[in-house]
């Protein structure tokens, strides 16, 4: 390893702070890019901190800087915490098959009629649901013919617009909304918060810390088993979501890399972990709620084996199992994510 050029990788995050104002105030957030009424917050949020990030390189910390110890809100990097909670479910036998129709098991929260009634797991976790409806008084057409910069090329139109909607399985599109009906349809199956869920089944056996948190909207609140609970959103897009630190992301990222081991003990199955990373039929370039390095498209500068948790501002955890590295970069301007974690790698190998 090369000292001198982590380093140097560091500053040049660094010098590179996303553009977004470190208070919350105009042009803030992702929601006002939505058409009205809905592009205002539903939940809180919390000015940011600067750019920061972790390196870990075969379960060892290499280096860390700006505030690592900061508990910031990480957007969509939200899903993949989602997606492991879904993993927990499968272990559980909670769902024993992600092709099973959602209805099956979960009656009552908007998958039983018509067009949704076919929306399986597997569909909601690759982004592929086309499911139909409001969740929380949000339709999920606010985020049609919404393109991504890392999804590549889309048929385009303008977003919120009432896109002609396919049969479940045969068309991938980022939606948020569908996303926080995934995030309402595993808390009914668990029968309990989403976030106590997490503490338990993912942070606490990390060894995570205590400082983070998943907050949901102002009116997310359903009554579950005669208890009065919060669904949660699959990131910030309306505000809520999770706020947590670097270390506690780079726990996390370990824990993939491991293929949901810690210490010996198996915290999620090696089986859920690759099916995260299994490519979307569809969408090459997405697994279960993680982005794929596919031919090298989304990051060339990084081996095409990589993974990551994305979200906006940006946030990112990087996966990168060829030379076992775990990297977390928040709040770097995002056009210049490639570049660092190319000088990351040359740094490190």
């Amino acid at each position: 390893m090369n000292r001198d050029r982590l380093a140097q990788a560091v500053q040049f995050a660094v010098s590179h702070e996303t553009t977004w104002s470190r208070d919350t105030g105009d042009g803030w957030g992702i929601h006002h890019e939505d058409p009205p009424p809905w592009n205002r917050l539903l939940g809180p949020v919390h000015s940011r901190g600067p750019v920061s990030g972790v390196v870990v390189v075969d379960g060892e910390t290499v280096t860390a800087w700006g505030e690592p110890a900061r508990a910031d809100l990480t957007f969509s990097v939200a899903k993949t915490y989602l997606s492991l909670l879904a993993g927990v479910a499968h272990d559980r036998g909670l769902m024993p098959d992600v092709d099973e129709p959602v209805a099956a098991r979960v009656p009552g929260v908007g998958f039983d009629e018509g067009h949704n009634s076919l929306v399986t797991w597997a569909h909601l976790l690759q982004q592929t649901s086309e499911w139909e409806g409001e969740c929380f008084g949000v339709p999920d057409m606010v985020d049609r013919y919404r393109v991504l910069p890392f999804q590549g090329s889309a048929s385009r139109g303008e977003k919120g617009d009432a896109r002609p909607l396919r049969a479940p399985g045969s068309y991938w599109e980022y939606n948020d909304v569908r996303i926080n009906q995934l995030s309402l349809a595993l808390l009914h199956l668990f029968g309990r918060p989403l976030p106590e869920l997490f503490s338990e089944s993912i942070m606490l056996p990390i060894g995570a810390s205590h400082d983070w948190s998943w907050l949901g909207y102002d009116n997310a609140w359903v009554k579950v088993n005669g208890r009065r609970v919060q669904s949660v959103p699959g990131g910030s897009h309306w505000g809520g979501g999770v706020s947590i630190s670097s270390i506690d992301q780079a726990r996390i990222g370990q824990l993939l890399l491991d293929a949901g081991n810690v210490g010996g003990a198996q915290v999620v199955s090696a089986d859920w972990i690759q099916r995260m990373r299994t490519p979307c039929t569809i969408a090459p370039f997405y697994g279960y709620l993680v982005w794929r390095n596919h031919d090298k498209r989304l990051f060339p500068s990084v081996p095409e084996s990589s993974f990551f948790a994305i979200g906006a501002g940006a946030s990112f955890t990087w996966i990168e199992p060829e030379n076992r590295i775990v990297v977390v970069v928040r709040w770097i301007d995002s056009v210049h994510a490639d570049t660092f974690f190319g000088h990351v790698l040359s740094a490190i190998i």
